[in-house]
């Protein structure tokens, strides 16, 4: 990764976004993956382990639940919330990175 000043290496990004654009490409393959095998997040396994999960209220219902979006089958909405995922954070790095450069 070649920076100069606030500029970044055009070579460096256009491979860095295709490597997320590809990440978000396979990410439904994992949430089918997932479902297939019966996965539990490690956290929520606990909760329910620990008793944890009958005291616990949602305070603030996360944009994507479950990482997916509810209505759209499993693939579909991984896809879709991976993709405005990705986006969102490379927005907020990329606006943090421009304030700190400056």
């Amino acid at each position: 990764m070649s920076v100069q000043g606030s500029h970044i290496d055009r070579d460096w990004m256009i491979k860095a976004i295709g490597g997320l654009a590809l990440l978000v490409a396979v990410s439904p393959l994992f949430a089918i993956g997932a479902e297939a095998v019966g996965y539990i997040e490690p956290l929520e396994h606990a909760a329910e382990l620990t008793g944890a999960r009958t005291h616990a209220t949602v305070i603030v219902a996360g944009l994507f639940t479950e990482y997916g979006i509810p209505g759209l089958g499993t693939a579909a909405g991984t896809l879709i919330a991976g993709a405005v995922g990705t986006v969102l954070t490379l927005a907020v790095a990329l606006g943090v990175g421009q304030g700190l450069a400056e």
